[in-house]
């Protein structure tokens, strides 16, 4: 075998090295949310949702407009199966997007680490449900102590984890229905947004016209919902970007990234309390992912590596 074909090429190389970046900036920024969404949490929940989808579909249009993409938001329209896959993907998008920033308002950042904690387990669960797919006895282990831990929670702390809940099923959900349909993520993040705008203008409307302005009548506050729309958009092309570029496992592993950044915030910077059934809770979780993440590891050391072409570049 000659060392082109064992070895990446140095454009190979780029890409792949081009694809870390933007996978470590975009989690990172993920991960570093809580920071953003604290600026506001004097605004009520509903209102932030419907002023980011707001500024999501326009950052994201003229991003798409830019690169002259937008026919593949029209393609869209026009596919009956993909707009419906489409409408239920922004129904759980928006229902994600809703318990984080209630989580984070309201001083509740570690459920919301707790949240994408599960949020793999969850994947692997809803795809043995929905999927038919087929767990070993290692995978059913680390879902059994994820269940187990999420359980400590609900009785020790006298209530379930129902944002954390919520954020890991509706995002479960949402790569259930976007996994189904071939879109590309900005052209569907825009579909999305076109979906749920028409509610979050009424709701705007609605409260423009019976409360006025109120906190976002500060142009500083509203800078930040602002920010918080765009840079939604941003990160999603940047995550589409990277996970063209990067192995699924290599993806896989920097998903542990955000969670794990919200939890320092919560505790150290936040000062969020650590309770015993808590912190138990988390142990079981950590160590729940440490197995599944073994497993993987392991399982894909097994498979003999696949040669793929290079990323087709553009001429000069």
């Amino acid at each position: 075998m000659s060392p082109s074909a064992s070895t990446p090429s140095s454009v190979e190389a780029g890409e792949i090295r081009a694809g870390l970046i933007a996978a470590l900036f975009c989690y990172g920024v993920w991960g570093v949310f809580p920071l953003l969404f604290k600026l506001v949490d004097h605004v009520d929940s509903l209102t932030i949702v419907a002023h980011r989808v707001v500024w999501a579909l326009i950052s994201v249009a003229l991003f798409l407009a830019i690169r002259n993409r937008l026919g593949e938001v029209r393609a869209v329209f026009i596919n009956r199966r993909v707009l419906f896959a489409l409408m239920a993907s922004a129904l759980f998008l928006a229902i994600n997007w809703l318990a984080f920033i209630w989580a984070v308002t309201s001083g509740n950042v570690l459920e919301s680490s707790f949240g994408y904690f599960i949020s793999p387990l969850v994947n692997v669960a809803m795809g043995t449900v929905l999927l038919k797919e087929k767990q070993n006895r290692v995978q059913t282990i680390a879902i059994a102590i994820a269940v187990f831990a999420v359980l400590i929670q609900g009785f020790g702390l006298g209530s379930m984890p129902w944002a954390a809940l919520a954020m890991a099923f509706a995002f479960g959900f949402y790569g259930y229905f976007r996994k189904t349909v071939v879109v590309g993520a900005a052209p569907g993040l825009m579909v999305e947004t076109m979906i749920m705008l028409p509610v979050a203008a009424a709701f705007i409307g609605f409260v423009l016209a019976t409360e006025g302005p109120g906190p976002i009548g500060d142009p500083l506050t509203y800078f930040y919902i602002i920010m918080a729309g765009t840079v939604t958009s941003g990160v999603l092309v940047l995550f589409a970007f990277a996970a063209r570029r990067l192995r699924l496992s290599t993806i896989g592993m920097f998903q542990y990234i955000p969670p794990s950044l919200q939890f320092i915030m919560a505790v150290w910077l936040f000062g969020e309390p650590l309770g015993i059934y808590k912190l138990v809770s988390f142990a079981l979780i950590w160590l729940s992912l440490s197995i599944f993440t073994w497993d993987s590891w392991r399982r894909q050391r097994a498979v003999p590596p696949v040669e793929t072409p290079p990323i087709p570049r553009k001429p000069a």
